[in-house]
C-alpha cells in the first residue's frame, strides 16, 4: 500500500487506522477489480503533497503510486530540483486502479474523497501540486483546461495549490517539459520562502530529466 519504509506495527496509530480504512474500503466498485490499494509513497508528514489521478497497472501490481514510466519521469524532476524523500508525499485522487487505466469517474472520486481528506489531515502539507487535469478537476471542482491554469498559485486557508501537467502528458509531448520544470521551480521557491526546505545548493538549471 505504501513505501514508507516502516512496518505496519511501527506506524503511528493514526496512520494504522487510516491504512486499515483504506484496505477495507468498498465505497465504490473499483475495489472489486484492484490487486492492491495504492495509498502513498514518500514521507508520512511532508511540506509538499503531490496528488495524481489514479493508479496504473504497475502501481496496482506494486501497491505504490507513480512507479511506472510517468513516476520515473516525476522522480527525475524531483531529484533534479533537489527534493528528497522527506520533503514530499505522493498519492492519487483514487486509491484503486480504474479498469483499463481509464479516467476515474466523478462518483469514484467522490467515494474516495473522505479518505483523501483524512490523508491530507495526517500529512499536513503546506503546498499541494495537482498532477494533471483529472486531479485538478476533482480536487478543486473546476473545469479549466490544465494548459490555462498550470503554473498558477491557488491560495487556500493555510496552504497553496499548484496545478501542473501529468508526466504521462510529457511522455507524449516532450516539448512541454520546460513548462513543468518551471512549475516545479515555483513550487520549490515557495517552499523555500516558507522556510520548509533548505535552499538549493546550485542555481536552477534545466537539466536532462
Amino acid at each position: 500500500m505504501t513505501d514508507a519504509g516502516l512496518s505496519f506495527e511501527d506506524l503511528p496509530q493514526a496512520w494504522q487506522g487510516f491504512l486499515q480504512a483504506c484496505q477495507s474500503c468498498k465505497n465504490c466498485e473499483l475495489y472489486k477489480t484492484r490487486n492492491n490499494i495504492v495509498v502513498f509513497r514518500g514521507n508520512l508528514t511532508a511540506p509538499l503533497m503531490l496528488i495524481g489521478e489514479g493508479p496504473g497497472a504497475e502501481e496496482d501490481r506494486q501497491g505504490i503510486p507513480f512507479v511506472g514510466r510517468s513516476g520515473k519521469l516525476l522522480d527525475s524532476l524531483l531529484q533534479a530540483q533537489e527534493f528528497t524523500g522527506k520533503d514530499f508525499h505522493i498519492c492519487n485522487i483514487v486509491k484503486c486502479r480504474p479498469p483499463g487505466n481509464r479516467v476515474p469517474t466523478e462518483e469514484e472520486a467522490q467515494a474516495c474523497k473522505r479518505l483523501l481528506s483524512a490523508q491530507f489531515t495526517l500529512v499536513k502539507p503546506k503546498v499541494i501540486v495537482l498532477v494533471g487535469a483529472t486531479a485538478y478537476k476533482y480536487f478543486t471542482n473546476l473545469n479549466d483546461p490544465i494548459s490555462k491554469v498550470r503554473g498558477q498559485w491557488i491560495e487556500e486557508s493555510g496552504y497553496y495549490i499548484m496545478p501542473t501537467f501529468h508526466p504521462a502528458y510529457l511522455l507524449r509531448n516532450p516539448s512541454k517539459r520546460l513548462e513543468m520544470w518551471e512549475d516545479f521551480k515555483k513550487v520549490r521557491m515557495k517552499l523555500e520562502d516558507l522556510n520548509l526546505i533548505q535552499p538549493m545548493q546550485q542555481p536552477f538549471e534545466l537539466t536532462e530529466w
